[in-house]
């Protein structure tokens, strides 16, 4: 039997001639996955000089960025228009031109499957692509926030066993993890330090080289497993948080306490306290999932993350214990059960001031409303209709409607999911007959009692 073929016999990469491609910036540059996350990072290559190809599999987000159009909010037209007109961005369906880039930076999603447990589909498939157009002298860097090991023990092989070239030899791989944070005009890509850690010392030099070009500043560590742990830690770190504060104000409300108030009057202590905020559960592609990869994980070395999963459990209790706050004060107010009730939900997003819905609250809140026979409608000034996914199939093109004074009248309850910036509170609360608040967004207006924060 005959293992894998070789590629066309070359001489071992010099690796002083790539890094100074990448420091004179004529490095050509991919990036896998053109989301939240690789198309403000190919952006940022641009705005220092760097020729950008993004690579997606989804043709309209091609067929958009070519016609000067982009998807993501906090990056406008004229700039995307701009990079293109002059030949920085090229964006792109075929993955044949991978064979001409000097890094490739993979962005692509990394969800839980039915079982909780890491979907590993994406980085399987992006990788094995790349495998078919992999050369020496090439620089292979993963994004995608994943589980310790990723890096070594599933793109490596694929990479190795498909060219039987070898990483630090031939090729060089790389794992830095993203961290963006949508809709914070305070963080964008560029300035947000970038931890970088590699499949050996070249390629560690290699990734912190190519990223010190286009990012403020990097953060050099040992390896890529620590790299990913990185990126796990943060994510887990407010996950806990975010359930401890969720937790605390379920009790603070059972003794008429507002959470609120109290984090409000905690965060003046100048030391020792970091203030985090309750909500109707956890949204977003990060917090949500990230810290079940290492609970996954953690069971080959027979670990028990019982803090990880605690905190997961209160957090998806959440939306129930939203639910279960407007049956009560429909019921205390207006003698009212759900079974029929008109609810308006404000915000189908999963955090303020962006259009992304992926693991939003409101949908589950949607789902046990449903269940409960109410009529739900909703407004999100960044969401105009719910898409065609999977996951939110039974609301696909459900429509926003307009708030006006008359709607919000007609509703027996208005719930708000998501506090966007731009809507009218004072006008929700001046007409709603009642409105259960998750987000604390009519913190300014003070004694009506159709107002109950849960």
């Amino acid at each position: 039997m005959s293992g894998p073929k070789l590629k066309a016999a070359a001489p071992p990469p010099n690796i002083a001639e790539l890094a100074a491609r990448f420091t004179g910036r004529s490095a050509k540059i991919g990036v896998i996955g053109l989301g939240y996350v690789g198309l403000p990072l190919a952006c940022a290559m641009c705005d220092k000089g760097f020729h950008a190809t993004g690579f997606d599999v989804d043709a309209s987000k091609i067929e958009k960025l070519n016609k000067g159009q982009s998807y993501i909010g906090n990056i406008h037209n004229d700039r995307i228009s701009a990079f293109v007109k002059d030949g920085k961005l090229t964006p792109t369906d075929k993955f044949d031109k991978l064979a001409d880039m000097d890094g490739i930076i993979m962005c692509v999603p990394t969800p839980l499957d039915r079982n909780r447990e890491p979907d590993m589909t994406y980085i399987v498939r992006t990788t094995e692509t790349i495998s078919k157009y992999l050369r020496r002298g090439q620089l292979v860097v993963l994004e995608s926030t994943t589980y310790p090991g990723t890096t070594s023990d599933v793109v490596r092989p694929i990479l190795e066993n498909a060219t039987g070239l070898k990483s630090g030899t031939d090729f060089f791989l790389a794992f830095s993890p993203e961290r963006e944070d949508p809709g914070n005009p305070d963080f964008h890509t560029a300035i947000i330090p970038k931890v970088v850690g590699g499949d050996g010392d070249a390629a560690l030099e290699l990734a912190q080289t190519m990223y010190d070009q286009f990012m403020k500043k990097t953060v050099a560590v040992s390896s890529a497993a620590t790299a990913e742990a990185v990126k796990l830690t943060e994510n887990i770190f407010r996950s806990v948080n975010i359930a401890l504060v969720n937790e605390l104000k379920v009790i603070y409300d059972a003794m008429g306490i507002d959470i609120w108030e109290v984090i409000e009057a905690a965060k003046s202590k100048p030391f020792g306290y970091m203030p985090f905020y309750p909500g109707p559960g956890l949204g977003g592609h990060c917090i949500p999932i990230d810290p079940f990869y290492l609970t996954w994980k953690a069971r080959e070395f027979n670990i028990t993350t019982r803090f990880i999963e605690l905190a997961g459990e209160i957090n998806i209790a959440m939306p129930q214990y939203v639910v279960n706050r407007l049956a009560e004060a429909l019921d205390q107010k207006s003698a009212k059960a759900l079974n029929g009730a008109r609810i308006l939900l404000i915000g189908m997003a999963y955090k303020k001031n962006v259009a992304d819905i992926r693991e939003s609250p409101a949908f589950a809140v949607m789902e046990l409303l449903k269940r409960r026979k109410a009529e739900v409608v909703f407004h999100d000034p960044y969401v105009d209709v719910i898409p065609p996914t999977r996951e939110h199939a039974a609301f696909t093109g459900l429509k926003s409607v307009p708030l006006t004074p008359e709607l919000l009248k007609k509703q027996d309850a208005v719930l708000i999911i998501t506090n966007h910036d731009g809507i009218d509170y004072a006008m929700i609360a001046e007409n709603a007959p009642l409105v259960i608040d998750t987000r604390n967004a009519l913190s300014g207006i003070q004694h009506r009692d159709n107002i109950v924060k849960a």
